[in-house]
C-alpha cells in the first residue's frame, strides 16, 4: 500500500516525465545550433541578439529559452516597459548544457513514438526502443550523483514512458483485467518476444512484478497506470515536438493548416481529448457545484439554458444536462420551464460528432459554427436562426479563450503587463503588453452577452519561471508552456488574467473562483466572470 509521501514522490515523477518530453527536445534543438555554447560563452544575452546571431525565429527562441530556466538551467529578466527580454547563465548552466548530446537517442525515439498510439510497435521502434533501455538501465554511464544528472534521467525517462504509458491506456493493458491479475505479452501483443522487452523495463522502473513470463502491476505501477491519462495532452503534442528545428530556425508555419477543417498537424487531437478527459475530471466536479448553485436558484434568476462554446465531441453538454436534471430545482422543472441547450465549434467536424452524440444520448440541443472571436456573430445567428437570445443563457467553455487565433488590439493601452509569459505567432514574438490589450478586447466582445448570468469559464495558466525552477516535480508548468507556446496560444498567470477580466468589466465572483494548486504554482482555474 502507497503512503501519502509514496504517493507525493510518484506525482512528481509524473511531472518530471512531463518536463522532459518538452526540455529534452528543446534542449537537444539548441544544442545542435550551438545556441548553449553561445548562452555559456556571453553569460547574459538578449532574446534578440540570440534570433539575430542564429537567424531564428524570436517568438518561439523566447519560449524555448523560457522553457531552461523553468527548470533552472537559465534565468529570464523580462522587462515589459521596454519590451526587453534576457536570459542569464547560473550555476546549473555549465552542467545541464554538457549534458544535452545525452537528450539524443531520446529525441529520436520520439519519431517513433508519436505513431505508438495508431500503431503497434514496429521492428524499427524496437531496436530503437532496446537500444535506449540498455543505455537508460546503465544510467547513460552517469553516476547519477548531481541534481542536475538525476534531472536529466528523468527527462529521458519521461520521453521513453510517456507515449508508451499513452499507447498502452488507449489500447487496453490499462483495463481492469490486466491491473487485477496477472497477463503474458502474449496476451496483448503480436510480437510477444519484443514486447516483453518494454515490461521488462518497466519492471526495472518497479511497475511490475515478473515471475517466470507472467507479469502483475506493483501498487507504483498501478499508480501510473491510474493516471495514463495525465500523460496523453503532453504526448498529443508530439508532432510539434519534432518539429523545433523548423519552428525554431526555420520555417515557422511548417504546422499551420489551411482551414480549420484540415486535420490539424501540430497536435493528435483525439489523443489530446482522451488525455482532457482524464486529466480535468478535478475541475469539472468543482463546475458541477457551481451549476447546481446557480439552477438551484429561483427560477426568475436562473439563465434560459447553457451555451457550450468549443463544444468538441459534446461530452461537457451531455454532462451538464444530467448534473442540471439530477441535482438541481431546475430538473425538476424542465417541463415548464425546458432548458435551451446550444453547443458551438468553429470546426465543423466537431459539430457533426457532438450533433450525432447528443441525438444519441436523447438530449435535444441546437449545434450551430460559432467563433469565440466572434461572439457578435454567433448572437445573430441564433437569434435568427432559433429565437435565441445569447445573453439569455449561460456561457460556459473549458480551457479555450487562451487558444483564440491571435488578434493584434485595435486599441493599444500602453498599460505595462505584469506577465512573465513568452508569446508568439507564426514565430513572431509577440509583447505581454499586447497579449493583455488583446485579452482585454476579446472579453470586451464577449461582455454584453454575458454580463447577466455569466461566463463560467476553466482556464490554462503561467507561472513565473523562478516557481516552476524552485518546485521541480510539483507542477506541469513546464509542459504546459511549451505545448501552448509553440502552438501559438496565450495562456497568462492566474492574477494577470482575472485583472484583465476586471478590467473588462467583468468582475471574477469570488464566491465561485477555484485555483489548482490552491498557492503561487496555479496553472487552472474556474471563475464565474460578471458584469
Amino acid at each position: 500500500m502507497l503512503t501519502k509521501n509514496d504517493k507525493e514522490q510518484l506525482r512528481g515523477t509524473i511531472f518530471r516525465h512531463l518536463d522532459g518530453i518538452a526540455t529534452a527536445t528543446t534542449s537537444f534543438a539548441l544544442y545542435k545550433k550551438d545556441v548553449l555554447d553561445f548562452l555559456l560563452k556571453n553569460k547574459k544575452v538578449t532574446i534578440d541578439e540570440v534570433a539575430t546571431h542564429f537567424e531564428a525565429n524570436e517568438g518561439y527562441l523566447n519560449i524555448a529559452l523560457r522553457i531552461l530556466a523553468s527548470q533552472g538551467w537559465l534565468v529570464q529578466h523580462i522587462d515589459n516597459v521596454s519590451n526587453r527580454v534576457s536570459y542569464q547563465t547560473n550555476e546549473n548552466s555549465e552542467e545541464a548544457f554538457k549534458l544535452a548530446p545525452l537528450y539524443e537517442d531520446a529525441v529520436k525515439l520520439l519519431s517513433y513514438s508519436v505513431e505508438f498510439p495508431e500503431k503497434h510497435i514496429g521492428t524499427d521502434a524496437f531496436i530503437a526502443l532496446d537500444r535506449i533501455f540498455k543505455k537508460y538501465q546503465n544510467n547513460f554511464d552517469l553516476q547519477a550523483e548531481t541534481k542536475i544528472e538525476q534531472q536529466v534521467l528523468k527527462h529521458i525517462e519521461g520521453c521513453i514512458v510517456g507515449p508508451i504509458i499513452v499507447m498502452l491506456g488507449v489500447n487496453g493493458l490499462f483495463h481492469k483485467y490486466f491491473m487485477e491479475a496477472s497477463f503474458t505479452a502474449e496476451e496483448y501483443h503480436k510480437d510477444p518476444e519484443s514486447f516483453k522487452k518494454i515490461l521488462d523495463f518497466f519492471s526495472h522502473l518497479g511497475w511490475f512484478t515478473k515471475k517466470k513470463n507472467t507479469y502483475q502491476f506493483t501498487d507504483q505501477g498501478l499508480f501510473f497506470a491510474k493516471r495514463a491519462s495525465a500523460y496523453g495532452v503532453t504526448v498529443s503534442y508530439l508532432p510539434t515536438f519534432l518539429q523545433l528545428d523548423e519552428l525554431l530556425f526555420g520555417n515557422p508555419l511548417i504546422l499551420q493548416t489551411s482551414s480549420p477543417d484540415e486535420i490539424e498537424k501540430h497536435v493528435h487531437r483525439e489523443m489530446n481529448v482522451w488525455g482532457s478527459g482524464g486529466a480535468h475530471s478535478t475541475y469539472f466536479k468543482v463546475i458541477d457545484q457551481v451549476i447546481i448553485k446557480l439552477f438551484n436558484k429561483p427560477i426568475d434568476e436562473q439563465p434560459k439554458g447553457i451555451l457550450d462554446m468549443g463544444c468538441g465531441n459534446g461530452a461537457f453538454i451531455n454532462h451538464i444536462f444530467d448534473v442540471i436534471e439530477h441535482q438541481t430545482l431546475r430538473g425538476k422543472m424542465l417541463e415548464e420551464y425546458p432548458l435551451l441547450l446550444v453547443g458551438a465549434d468553429f470546426n465543423s467536424a466537431a459539430l457533426k460528432v457532438t450533433r450525432a452524440n447528443l441525438i444519441k444520448a436523447d438530449i435535444w440541443a441546437k449545434v450551430i459554427w460559432g467563433d469565440i472571436g466572434r461572439p457578435d456573430l454567433l448572437a445573430n445567428d441564433l437569434k435568427e436562426d432559433y429565437n435565441i437570445a445569447l445573453k439569455d443563457l449561460l456561457n460556459v467553455r473549458t480551457f479555450l479563450d487562451h487558444n483564440r487565433i491571435w488578434e493584434a488590439p485595435k486599441n493599444i493601452t500602453n498599460k505595462i503587463s505584469s506577465s512573465t509569459g513568452a508569446y508568439a505567432s507564426h514565430g513572431k514574438r509577440i509583447s505581454n503588453n499586447l497579449v493583455e490589450d488583446s485579452l482585454r478586447e476579446h472579453l470586451l466582445k464577449w461582455k454584453p452577452y454575458v454580463e447577466q448570468f455569466g461566463l463560467l469559464i476553466i482556464e490554462l495558466h503561467t507561472i513565473d519561471p523562478k516557481f516552476t525552477a524552485r518546485n521541480i516535480g510539483k507542477t506541469a508548468a513546464t509542459a504546459y508552456d511549451a505545448t501552448h507556446g509553440y502552438s501559438d496560444q496565450f495562456i497568462l498567470e492566474v492574477d494577470v488574467f482575472n485583472k484583465i477580466a476586471a478590467e473588462a468589466g467583468l468582475q471574477p465572483d469570488k464566491n465561485y473562483f477555484s485555483r489548482f494548486p490552491d498557492n503561487e504554482l496555479a496553472t487552472v482555474s474556474v471563475n464565474l466572470l460578471k458584469g
